[in-house]
């Protein structure tokens, strides 16, 4: 595990579209000073997944981004790549733990989610419609004879 996890799983968890946050901030959520390349070197932020870049994998594989990034006044503020876009978005990369943290491409977690909630009966047709013509005849005559007491019910009250 990443000694920048922790930072991961709280991008994560964030919903925000922007996340400001200080250096020291970021030190309290790792448990741990940040190298002195992150205060003298703002490079150290970029936004590189490069093999030595485990500190931007991080914020990367959390779908955040650096930017503003402020040496002397030691803050920066961390913006999500793209937006959610609910259970339509895209299928994301995240890494399960009952595989041993594998990468692999997965379905939101939400399709599927009412799964075992009702049942529909063997043999029913799905595609068949709800009312038979007579049915329908019936509904249409039902609000025909409401609308025309609704009329006449307006039409008393302009008298």
């Amino acid at each position: 595990m990443s000694k920048y996890q922790p930072l991961a799983e709280f991008l994560k968890r964030s919903s925000a579209s922007q996340v400001p946050m200080t250096f020291a901030e970021v030190e309290a959520l790792l448990g741990t000073r940040l190298p002195v390349s992150a205060y003298e070197h703002p490079a150290w932020w970029a936004n590189d997944a490069g093999k030595s870049h485990v500190q931007a994998k991080a914020w990367l594989s959390a779908g955040y981004e650096t930017g503003q990034v402020d040496k002397h006044g030691k803050k920066l503020v961390f913006q999500r790549v793209a937006q959610r876009s609910g259970i339509a978005e895209d299928a994301r990369e995240f890494m399960h733990p009952e595989n041993g943290g594998e990468k692999k491409l997965e379905r939101h977690p939400l399709i599927g989610c009412m799964k075992g909630t009702f049942t529909i009966e063997p043999g029913y047709d799905l595609t068949s419609p709800i009312f038979t013509d007579e049915e329908w005849a019936e509904i249409e005559k039902e609000m025909e004879e409401d609308w025309d007491q609704i009329e006449q019910g307006m039409t008393s009250h302009k008298g």
